[in-house]
């Protein structure tokens, strides 16, 4: 039988390497000052069943869970969070150009 140890190790492995996974992503919304190409529906949903997992995980006092939601949720409202700062942001300059033309 594997032990408590162990599995959480597992949890911990996998917690990582998704929450991880959405740097690259974090950091090429910042560098280029853009989100268009991500879905904003895909990105709330995704939150929410991030919050969700976070709740789950504190409730069941699972740490590999809580902890790796805790950090995906802040993650993905950073991007959510950029995504509408931009898009606001580059729907206002084409509305701007527009008038030019």
């Amino acid at each position: 039988m594997i032990s408590r140890g162990t599995v959480d190790l597992i949890g911990y492995a996998a917690a990582t390497m998704t929450t991880v996974s959405f740097l690259p992503q974090l950091i090429r919304v910042v560098k280029l000052r853009s989100a268009r190409d991500i879905s904003l529906g895909m990105f709330l949903i995704f939150s929410a069943g991030t919050f969700s997992w976070l709740v789950y995980g504190v409730l069941s006092k699972s740490a590999p869970v809580w902890m790796a939601n805790a950090v995906t949720f802040a993650l993905s409202m950073s991007i959510l969070i950029l995504k509408l700062r931009f898009d606001d942001e580059q729907a206002k300059a084409e509305k701007s150009v527009e008038k030019v033309l």
